[in-house]
């Protein structure tokens, strides 16, 4: 139902929004460049190290990054295979103020054995100038990838295919989820580890940090369902937390997946379900006395058309975190745009729905980070069939 008194939309409760009870989030969207191909996928760092934070993009044949704060456009690396772009990983991994790049290419998800590709980007002295390209070893079909730390402390490489090696229709080999590790010299051959292939269709993937060990862990959402991988000594463990396994009613499969953190602290799933799907689900997670179950799932909405882009922040400074959502195909009301929910209690049973981009934004993908500097996060997004980079200024009070 919708409140008129804030322009709120209400899931998962019959009752009215009392003004003022929530705080109704506002941003200010600046179109940084109109004339994208695709942007396969967004990410933010400091490129040049003048501590501020830059935008970087995976486009359809160049990888670019934005100068903060007047967004001027450099070209790092272009038309590195036959063809698509695919995704990007950037992060300070040597603590030098500068971030380290890499990304994915070669992109035929119907091709399941001879493409994908995976490229380390070395910067030249002048970051604005082409870098060079380092082609790595890889699977086929190659999606995502993240810069994640190890047992040590150091970053590694994780790059997480579609499918499994030479599948069709997502049957056959599972997905190999492998993590890379940079030698002295980048141009010599990195050592890989196989972290997980036994999931389809793996879509998306996050880090989180729900234990006290120093490495990253990862959440990874596929056609199975959600599932937790740690690095143990020798090994990697993992447990599945959402899914079918326990007869879920309605799951059909989870494209993405993000965690966030709830008042007090207990974390919450957030899942775009199924891939490119049209539902937003959130998990909790089971009591302590049964740690085998899996998480209790809530549906938040079912309208969308292809979502594509997730993330789990708290941009109201409210001390919860929120769920930001994109689509990137028109829904029934002829829409694409980009969707806010706000849990309403502690145990996060109750949300609210807010409109942030209302058809100007086709999101393939989004990310977010503090841009400006005034504490307050904004978001990054990019759209496919709108063709175009926007960023979303948080202008909601605190």
């Amino acid at each position: 139902m919708t409140c008129s008194c804030l322009g709120l939309l209400l899931c998962g409760g019959a009752f009215a929004l009392q003004a003022g009870e929530i705080a109704v989030p506002t941003f200010r969207g600046v179109e940084i460049d109109a004339k994208i191909e695709i942007g396969y996928g967004v990410a933010v760092a400091d490129v040049d190290g003048d501590k501020k934070p830059d935008i970087l993009l995976a486009d359809k044949k160049q990888i670019v990054w934005y100068r903060n704060p007047n967004w001027e456009k450099f070209v790092i690396a272009e038309n590195l295979t036959k063809l698509d772009n695919v995704c990007i990983a950037a992060a300070d991994i040597n603590a030098d103020g500068k971030a380290e790049i890499a990304v994915g290419a070669g992109w035929n998800p119907s091709d399941t054995v001879n493409s994908g590709a995976v490229f380390y980007l070395i910067a030249p002295e002048d970051r604005t100038q082409k870098w060079e390209a380092v082609e790595l070893a890889h699977e086929p079909t190659v999606h995502r990838m993240r810069w994640m730390r190890n047992s040590a402390g150091q970053f590694e490489l994780v790059v997480v295919p579609l499918h499994g090696r030479g599948n069709q229709g997502g049957e056959g080999a599972g997905v190999k989820i492998l993590r890379y590790q940079m030698p002295a010299d980048p141009h010599s051959a990195w050592k890989t580890e196989l972290v997980n292939d036994s999931l389809h269709l793996s879509h998306n993937f996050e880090l989180v940090k729900w234990s006290r060990q120093p490495a990253d862990e990862l959440l990874v959402a596929a056609r199975e369902g959600v599932f937790h991988f740690t690095s143990q000594p020798g090994a990697w463990k993992s447990w599945q937390l959402a899914g079918n396994r326990a007869g879920e009613s309605g799951f059909a499969g989870a494209g993405e997946v993000r965690s966030g953190k709830l008042t007090g602290g207990a974390s919450f799933l957030a899942t775009i379900e199924p891939m490119h799907g049209n539902q937003v689900a959130v998990y909790a997670a089971p009591g302590v006395n049964d740690p085998s179950a899996l998480w209790k799932r809530n549906v938040l909405d079912t309208s969308l058309k292809e979502g594509h882009a997730l993330a789990c922040s708290d941009l109201l400074g409210a001390g919860f975190d929120q769920i930001i959502v994109g689509w990137r195909v028109k829904n029934s009301d002829g829409k694409v745009g980009i969707k806010l929910f706000t849990p309403r209690d502690k145990k996060a049973t109750e949300w609210l729905q807010t409109l942030l981009d209302d058809n100007t934004m086709a999101c393939e993908d989004l990310c977010v980070a503090d841009l400006n500097g005034d504490g307050k996060l904004d978001i990054v997004a990019s759209g496919r069939a709108t063709k175009n980079l926007k960023v979303y200024f948080n202008t909601s009070g605190r």
